[in-house]
């Protein structure tokens, strides 16, 4: 019991932590299940553990290809609006659609593969294949430094020459816009994405005996305990005890508060720097 492994298990560890059965905790079940999905998104959103590091594939279509380069299913594939300054002139602009759906739970795109296909470094004619084929045939034939130096400056000029794509992803869109030449681009090819995908707790079930998100939800299920007292302040029950819903609300929002604060110094990845 201590462990719980389904939802219903998590409430129910939830509320005893509360006082339950000895207390009747004043909170609806449907209030109870939108605090769960509350939880479990901010597990998601902000826990390391929250996500799993993925590598999907994807084919692009004609559909793809058509809308990325503004010709779209429908023949329009445009997306234009108008702006208007203070003297009265108008103005249009025009976005293409250059983008491919992702699945919901796809929380956040690092970048798209770069195929080696390059004449530097892809093929059996490629330079890196010849550097194999007449320079390493055994292993001391070349020193390793010198090696390494031809190795570095080979992937420089494959930089230079093929750089990487450029996209763009925002979580509450589930698009992955793809700032590329799509007049070159063919259909039926795959790319590569790495990304971060939000576990599943149905399939993962030990995100239910998670430790922050045991203290987490219980919180959460606090301050509506509270909230739901507060509106009857001053309301006496028989036996002379009155209801103090005001005094959860605030030890809720307090504990809530200092939660939140360890997740920023414990449980979240450390945000990456800015180069540029």
């Amino acid at each position: 019991m201590a462990k719980p492994s389904t939802r219903q298990g998590l409430i129910e560890y939830c509320l005893r932590q509360l006082g339950a059965p000895v207390l009747e905790i004043n909170v609806d079940e449907d209030q109870i299940d939108d605090l769960v999905d509350d939880a479990i998104q901010y597990f998601n959103e902000r826990h390391y553990d929250g996500v799993e590091k993925m590598y999907l594939k994807y084919k692009i279509t004609e559909d793809d290809v058509n809308r990325g380069r503004g010709k779209g299913t429908s023949g329009t594939g445009i997306v234009g609006s108008t702006a208007t300054d203070t003297s009265g002139r108008t103005y249009n602009f025009y976005e293409t659609e250059n983008y491919i759906q992702v699945p919901d739970s796809v929380i956040g795109i690092e970048k798209i593969f770069k195929f080696d296909t390059s004449s530097i470094s892809g093929g059996m004619f490629s330079i890196k294949y010849q550097l194999f084929l007449n320079d390493l045939y055994y292993f001391n034939s070349v020193e390793l430094l010198q090696y390494s130096m031809v190795k570095s400056y080979l992937e420089d000029i494959d930089h230079l020459l093929t750089t990487d794509k450029q996209i763009r992803f925002n979580k509450r869109q589930d698009r992955l816009y793809l700032d590329i030449d799509w007049g070159s681009q063919p259909k039926d090819e795959f790319i590569v994405i790495e990304c971060y995908r939000a576990l599943d707790p149905d399939s993962f079930t030990q995100i239910y005996n998670d430790s922050f998100m045991k203290l987490y939800l219980t919180a959460l299920i606090k301050r509506q305990w509270g909230r739901n007292l507060s509106k009857f302040r001053g309301v006496k029950l028989p036996g002379g005890i009155e209801l103090n819903g005001g005094e959860i609300l605030q030890q809720a929002e307090s504990e809530i508060a200092d939660i939140k604060s360890r997740m920023m110094s414990e449980y979240e990845l450390p945000p990456l720097d800015f180069i540029g």
